[in-house]
């Protein structure tokens, strides 16, 4: 297997082959899926050991004070001989990972092969493919968690050790000195208690993530702005407690501490930094200085550590272990959100690489993550197929004038956004309305003119003389409902999605094959948008590769909304996400070859990454907590010089060397139904082809089920197009 490793006198940093560590009793043998680079501590020892000699010894005093004992003792031949053995020698790095247990050693039974674990130890959870860990030092990864932020479940435990430490209450105010990542995470666990906190650090940068994650205030240690923020938190008395999570030589900190600390309040100590503390200012305040010690109560203890001796609850409520497993449910109810936080994310190859950028300052980053390969195999990205679609289509019948339409549905979307229109068209005669109760059927057909109304699906199946069928019902239901009404021979207008998982989308194609019968929409309206077409138009043909931005201000469900039932109605971009991904693909005229999708807390805001064959990319931020006053959808497509805009399908804009600026539209926005069921319409009618191809209708779904693949395995996904 692969290792991470440095030499402390030459500071040589190198991936070695090293042999697979022995699965001992009371442990696991864990493949590492991803492990976090502390860039404080491992960045701190990489620097050092860069360091001459003489260096060496400023930046470790404790270690000469051991050196000087040892010559006194054993004599300077000996202690030399000693000394330059140990520096001349691999470390290790790392302390923080997250992986899936590949072997369970005796003693074990609170997790099994298979399962993911966080891990934690700089002896344990090194950046190396596989690891031992003792039990006290892996905790259970909870359900739906992704492995890259699981990977943070060390430096989670530290800061969550040192806000133990300060023994915040809800309601007081808290200063946190320094806001990298522990900082950040300190932060974070505070808020999330209900402290109020103000952040210190001289990078605006970090500061600005901090208040984005829940800081009250951030600001540089010179700036006034600071003072100023706690005066008017705490009324002038000071902060109850400071949490020390800076580095570095300077004395700023603690002096910083003194001076806005309240009196009698506390002091945390959780970082690596110079403590020389002003005497009259910690006495007239009675100030309490407390240490963190890393993860928490039983680290550098070998009988807990090494020998999974716990300590007793009512005891110790708090040790390693414990912390490691709530910090991990932290992250995954949402309370705490490591995303951000991820500046950059290396393949493990690029290891030594990616700390000499880091070292030298190419790359600035929070946290840096190493993802590993698979099963020490070469790296494959998850892959959704896409598959083909097999078939060879019976000639279409052109429809009987009226086209004769059944409706399979009756809720909101089908009244309000499609019916209207077809209600009003010539050439089109309403047939029958299907629904499962008796009275949805009924006021459809009072509503819009339908001649029948029914709940007997397979009768409107078997009746010839219907030419279409318009699926409009659950999502759940989609799939079947359209596999069936094809294998019957008709036309299928299909509301979104076409399929919530992989075998439904295949059942789909099965049916088209095996019914020589292809004509099959779906309700992906945008691209028929008229303003959004013509501003497309206006854009012209382009000849680089273009990024587009869409923003999709979705907003929270009203209570009861059937759309939250995720068990069996899918995720609720799983629902409209097809929309989003049509949109972006006809604008840049290409199917998606990848997909890359990231959610914020409670996995309700997503940014989904896809890119195209030729480079160009397509951005798709889908929240739900934005203000419900902002407009819903707004686009952006950038290539060649040129720059369309869309806003919420009342005003488009084209700027190149020149620049067009529609009208406004009225306050109803047209958003293209009318024209898609325009276009579904009239190939029933003639036997023309079908508004879209089935192979982008494919490729959409696909890149839409590709979204949720990514964030539960938290890597780009491959759309493997098969053949």
């Amino acid at each position: 297997m692969k290792q991470v490793v440095q030499n402390y006198k030459s500071g040589e940093l190198a991936v070695l082959d090293v042999p697979v560590p022995g699965c001992k009793p009371g442990g696991v043998l864990v493949r590492t899926a991803y492990s976090l680079i502390s860039t404080g501590t491992e960045l701190m020892k990489v620097s050092e050991a860069g360091m001459s000699m003489l260096g060496k010894a400023r930046s470790r005093p404790d270690q000469v004070a051991k050196v000087m004992q040892s010559v006194a003792t054993n004599g300077v031949p000996a202690t030399y001989r000693k000394v330059m053995g140990k520096l001349d020698s691999y470390t290790p790095l790392g302390y923080s990972l997250c992986g899936v247990v590949e072997q369970v050693g005796a003693g074990i039974d609170d997790v099994k092969v298979g399962d993911l674990v966080a891990c934690a130890g700089n002896e344990h959870a090194l950046h190396a493919e596989l690891n031992w860990v003792p039990r006290n030092l892996y905790a259970p990864v909870p359900d739906g968690l992704a492995p890259r932020h699981a990977a943070f479940g060390t430096v989670g435990s530290i800061a969550m050790q040192g806000v133990r430490q300060g023994e915040s209450q809800l309601g007081e105010v808290a200063l946190v000195i320094g806001l990298g990542l522990i900082g950040q995470l300190v932060v974070q666990l505070l808020a999330a208690s209900g402290v109020r906190v103000v952040g210190v650090d001289p990078d605006p940068v970090r500061c600005e993530l901090a208040e984005r994650l829940g800081a009250a205030a951030c600001g540089d240690p010179e700036s006034a702005a600071v003072e100023a923020a706690v005066a008017e938190l705490t009324d002038g008395h000071g902060v109850d407690q400071v949490y020390l999570a800076a580095g570095g030589g300077s004395n700023q900190p603690v002096e910083l501490a003194a001076r806005l600390c309240r009196d009698r309040g506390r002091v945390v100590d959780i970082g690596k930094c110079r403590l020389d503390l002003p005497w009259n200012a910690y006495y007239e305040k009675e100030l309490d200085v407390r240490f963190s010690r890393s993860y928490g109560p039983g680290r550098y203890d070998p009988e807990y550590e090494l020998e999974g001796r716990d300590y007793p609850i009512g005891y110790v409520r708090w040790t390693e272990r414990r912390n490691l497993a709530c910090f991990l449910d932290l992250v995954a109810r949402g309370s705490v959100d490591v995303e951000p936080l991820v500046s950059h994310i290396a393949d493990f190859d690029d290891a030594v690489e990616t700390y000499q950028r880091l070292k030298d300052g190419d790359l600035k980053a929070v946290a840096v993550l190493f993802r590993y390969p698979e099963q020490g195999a070469e790296a494959e990205a998850p892959a959704v197929a896409v598959p083909p679609v097999n078939v060879k289509p019976r000639p279409a019948r052109a429809a009987r004038t009226p086209v004769r339409l059944a409706f399979v549905g009756a809720g909101n979307y089908a009244t309000s956004m499609l019916l209207p229109h077809l209600a009003q068209r010539d050439g089109v005669e309403l047939s029958t309305v299907v629904t499962t109760t008796a009275l949805s059927a009924a006021n459809a057909q009072r509503k819009f003119g339908f001649a029948e109304a029914t709940t007997d699906l397979d009768a409107v199946l078997g009746d010839k003389s219907i030419d279409a069928v318009f699926v409009v019902t659950r999502h759940s239901s989609h799939a079947e409902l359209t596999r069936k009404a094809l294998l019957a021979g008709k036309a299928v207008f299909v509301e979104k999605p076409l399929a919530l998982t992989e075998d439904e989308l295949a059942g789909v194609l099965a049916a088209v094959e095996e019914s020589g019968n292809d004509r099959l929409q779906v309700g992906f309206n945008r691209r028929f948008a008229p303003l959004l077409r013509e501003a497309r138009k206006r854009f012209g043909d382009r000849t680089g590769p273009a990024s587009l931005r869409y923003l999709v201000n979705a907003g929270q469900l009203g209570h009861g909304s059937w759309y939250l039932r995720q068990g069996t109605e899918g995720s609720r971009f799983a629902g409209e996400g097809g929309h989003f991904i049509d949109t972006a693909s006809w604008l840049l005229e290409a199917e998606p070859v990848s997909v890359y999708a990231v959610a914020t807390s409670g996995n309700e805001d997503l940014q989904v990454v896809l890119r195209y064959p030729d480079g160009s990319t397509a951005t798709i931020s889908y929240v739900t907590t934005g203000a419900p006053g902002f407009p819903k959808e707004t686009l952006d497509l950038v290539a060649d010089g040129k720059v369309l805009r869309l806003d919420d399908f009342v005003r488009a804009s084209v700027y190149g060397r020149k620049r067009w600026v529609s009208s406004r539209l009225p306050q109803a926005r047209d958003k293209g139904q009318n024209a898609e069921l325009a276009a579904f319409i009239k190939a029933v009618r003639t036997g023309g082809p079908m508004p879209v191809p089935l192979e982008s209708l494919v490729a959409t779904t696909s890149a839409t089920l590709a979204v949720g693949a990514g964030l539960a395995g938290g890597a780009p996904v491959t759309l493997a197009r098969t053949r």
